[in-house]
């Protein structure tokens, strides 16, 4: 039986719709989107699948908590089991992470624990480094610090530009995140 899963997502959701599309190999059902900015290109790619989105902006809540609180609920009316974070910009409260402990995976552009944060394409390349690549990993109270459950590395060329090193990533990404995802998976069964 499939394992319930959410999607978190900020903008395009081309790995929402990578995830989607390899959900049954991965052994997942992705239930519901949940998005932080109802203008995100993940929202449409939601809709062709014809799976719930839902988008909680910031803004609209007086707090991080109250926001953070919304997102549970529906991730509860949801049954999910596990939180797949998919360029999803925000940092999680200790509340929120602890309300799924070790259920919750993310998916980072750098070989942890080099680059964390937001721009770990553009920080790697602009530092000069030749070799980066692609992490997923379990989700703890740090920036990108919890346990890793995969990585594989990318030879950054001599002649790469930035936006060749983005397109590099980004195909590493839809390949290493469903392989990880299945590994989760798999040892939870």
């Amino acid at each position: 039986m499939a394992v319930k899963v959410a999607v978190l997502a900020s903008g395009g959701g081309s790995n929402f719709e990578n995830l989607v599309d390899h959900s049954d190999e991965i052994g997942i059902a992705v239930q519901v989107l949940i998005t932080d900015h109802s203008d995100a290109y993940a929202v449409k790619r939601a809709e062709k699948f014809g799976i719930p989105a839902h988008a909680f902006e910031r803004r609209k809540f007086d707090s991080k908590m109250a926001h953070e609180q919304a997102i549970l609920e529906i991730l509860y009316e949801y049954e999910v089991e596990y939180v797949l974070l998919a360029g999803y910009m925000r940092i999680l409260s200790r509340n929120f992470i602890h309300a799924f402990e070790h259920h919750i995976i993310n998916l980072h552009p750098s070989l942890l624990p080099s680059f964390k944060g937001r721009n770990g394409i553009e920080d790697a390349f602009n530092y000069g480094v030749k070799v980066t690549g692609v992490t997923i990993h379990f989700v703890d109270a740090g920036i990108d610090t919890g346990e890793i459950i995969a990585q594989e590395p990318i030879i950054i060329g001599e002649n790469d530009t930035l936006e060749m090193l983005e397109t590099k990533i980004h195909r590493l990404e839809y390949e290493l995140y469903p392989k990880a995802l299945k590994k989760v998976i798999e040892g939870v069964e």
